[in-house]
């Protein structure tokens, strides 16, 4: 996130637990509550890339529909971190690799939510057309 938003992207992270936003904060990212969002038409600007936590996925079928939304629609990347979606296929994983700066925000991010998580000097993510050809998932 915090590579995105030194980039200039307008980088927004819809929460469902309704948490603490410091840590985003210290990213330089914005929260929503994902209810707030989900319920919510958007006209007008649309994401060029969404990325979303594959246990979200696979739980909330509100959040699946936008998905699938975004896709049929077109001009939108979608990206899944956090664990291994089964069905569809992914279509392959992209590594992006944190910046110094980067990599010491995030630490300090980790670190106000009092996590155990290390940081790393990569992240993974599922990448591409994962729902495309399963509109009833």
């Amino acid at each position: 996130m915090f590579d995105r938003v030194t980039a200039g992207w307008d980088v927004v992270v819809l929460t469902a637990d309704g948490g603490d936003p410091r840590s985003l904060r210290i990213l330089g990212a914005r929260s929503l509550d994902l209810d707030i969002a989900l319920a919510c038409r958007f006209n007008g600007i649309r994401p060029q890339v969404i990325a979303v936590d594959a246990g979200l996925c696979d739980a909330d079928p509100r959040v699946r529909g936008r998905l699938l939304k975004a896709l049929e629609e077109g001009g939108c990347e979608v990206r899944i971190c956090g664990g291994h979606r089964t069905a569809p296929a992914v279509s392959g994983t992209l590594r992006h690799r944190l910046s110094a700066a980067a990599r010491a925000f995030k630490a300090q991010a980790l670190a106000a939510v009092a996590t155990s998580e290390t940081g790393g000097i990569e992240e993974v993510f599922q990448k591409g057309d994962l729902f495309h050809h399963s509109k009833s998932a």
